[in-house]
């Protein structure tokens, strides 16, 4: 198998993690999708067509085909069935984060830098819970957004802790589009000349 998988020490935790029943669900199919390659992005289970758990995932170059949610869901769902969280029927639902996505780890700040978001704190930072703006700045530590709806008496700017965010998402922009279109694009060549390298085994 050529796949690359990082060992458990290499693998950037989410700083974004669900809660109760969520979690559960999360715990149960993290390992099986960390060992196909793919990072664990969200999971939550919707009240939609009854009751829907969706669960999102990428690969450790942002891409995620739809023959890669497929086998996703064909790897989790067996698992899923033994270990028997939810106690009523649902429908599965694995797809890719999407361009306006949820972002759940340092590294997710740092790729889109320059992009819109929106995000929520679990603890009041400046005196507000709910930020909107442009990410100017990421460290360690956190980062930083440059408002666009900017209220009297406000700094233009605030650094936001990662340990105080509850929840952040991108805004769908023109910018963001073009810039993830143009990411996938550059992630898809090298995957496929990845293929090329290798030899094939008879």
């Amino acid at each position: 198998m050529s796949e690359q998988v990082p060992a458990p020490q290499d693998r950037e935790p989410r700083i974004v993690t669900e809660t109760g029943l969520d979690r559960r669900i999360a715990e149960i199919i993290e390992p099986v999708a960390v060992a196909m390659g793919f990072k664990l992005v969200r999971v939550r289970l919707l009240n939609q067509n009854g009751l829907t758990l969706q669960i999102m995932a990428e690969r450790n170059d942002g891409t995620m085909t739809v023959e890669d949610c497929e086998k996703l869901s064909m790897a989790v769902s067996p698992v899923l069935d033994v270990e028997d969280p939810v106690d009523k029927a649902y429908h599965l639902e694995v797809s890719s984060p999407g361009i306006d996505r949820p972002m759940v780890r340092k590294s997710d700040f740092e790729r889109w830098q320059g992009h819109l978001v929106k995000c929520e704190t679990s603890i009041l930072v400046d005196n507000r819970k709910r930020f909107r703006g442009k990410i100017t700045a990421v460290d360690g530590d956190g980062f930083t957004i440059e408002r666009d709806q900017i209220a009297y008496g406000e700094e233009p700017r605030v650094t936001i802790p990662f340990t105080a965010l509850a929840e952040a998402k991108l805004i769908l922009t023109d910018d963001l589009i073009r810039d993830a279109l143009k990411a996938d694009k550059a992630a898809r060549a090298q995957a496929a000349n990845q293929n090329d390298d290798e030899t094939p085994i008879d």
